[in-house]
């Protein structure tokens, strides 16, 4: 199924992402939970790519089991920025035979040698060049893209992001998923702006449920979010005990998801970081929200 099709359902879903493993060696360690969270029936699930693609192989295969053992629709993430265009035609044709409908168009993150200011001998500088190439392609994808609700590290301000987010819109993408952010006011400012700029595809807010203090540092590191000061305060009391922090930020991304859902967004999407436990605890306490 066409997760397009899943957005336009006037109802409240969950939909959760799994990633495969960073090395080969430790597939077999990350399928069990994996299939923990399938077995949770989100709406739907979306499979990242190996970082750098070293393990892209692997999130085919991922969707492919996901799809096909728990009737699960997936999306799975392709990348461009380190790879040449015969390898992301390969990546298509691959994604096309399988199956595969949903595609989540990525730049994908610079590897260390690469820099933005050789970017000009890159086959793809940006999302938007995948995006068009999967357009043309002759297969039939529903395509996501990602935005991010506060600005992107590499913009230098919010305007010139909204623009690039049009520019990907107008070569094709079907809906947009954000990046993290633990502030829900952003979001809503955001989806202003957007509508304002005449973007009017789907937009569904991700959530990453922060556990064990030592996430937030590196997620403030990975996106640049602002942490209000309620969520500063509860990692302060509660980030050096184990189960505190987890039962506490399991608490912080419910209260968010609901908030959103009473707000109107309908579809939410949660970073499991492959993580069974959590997904299931966020899912049971809005089991009579969404109707699990």
């Amino acid at each position: 199924m066409k997760i397009i099709k899943i957005l336009k359902n006037n109802r409240c879903s969950l939909s959760f992402e799994v990633f495969p493993p960073k090395v080969s060696t430790s597939f077999e360690q990350v399928k069990p939970a994996i299939e923990k969270i399938a077995k949770l029936k989100p709406s739907f699930m979306s499979v990242t790519y190996g970082a750098g693609g070293g393990t892209s192989r692997y999130t085919l295969d991922i969707a492919e089991d996901i799809r096909n053992r728990y009737g699960v629709p997936t999306m799975a993430h392709l990348t461009c920025v380190s790879s040449t265009r015969e390898t992301v035609a390969e990546k298509i044709n691959d994604l096309k035979a399988a199956g595969i409908q949903n595609i989540m168009a990525l730049r994908g993150d610079l590897t260390p040698e690469m820099k933005l200011s050789d970017s000009q001998h890159w086959d793809y500088s940006h999302a938007v060049d995948l995006i068009r190439e999967l357009k043309e392609s002759d297969a039939d994808f529903c395509i996501g893209c990602a935005c991010y609700p506060e600005v992107h590290p590499e913009s230098p301000h919010q305007k010139e992001d909204i623009r690039w987010l049009k520019e990907k819109v107008d070569a094709g993408c079907d809906f947009m998923t954000t990046q993290m952010f633990f502030d829900n006011n952003l979001l809503y400012n955001f989806l202003y702006k957007i509508r304002e700029a005449g973007i009017t595809v789907p937009v569904i807010p991700g959530i990453m449920p922060i556990t064990r203090a030592v996430q937030l540092e590196r997620a403030v590191k990975l996106s640049g979010s602002f942490i209000p000061q309620r969520f500063k305060a509860l990692v302060d009391r509660f980030g050096n005990d184990d189960m505190a922090m987890a039962q506490a930020g399991i608490a912080y991304a419910t209260d968010q998801i609901i908030d959103l859902y009473a707000n109107g967004v309908q579809n939410v999407h949660l970073y499991t970081m492959n993580k069974p436990e959590i997904a299931r605890a966020i899912l049971n306490n809005l089991s009579s929200i969404i109707g699990k």
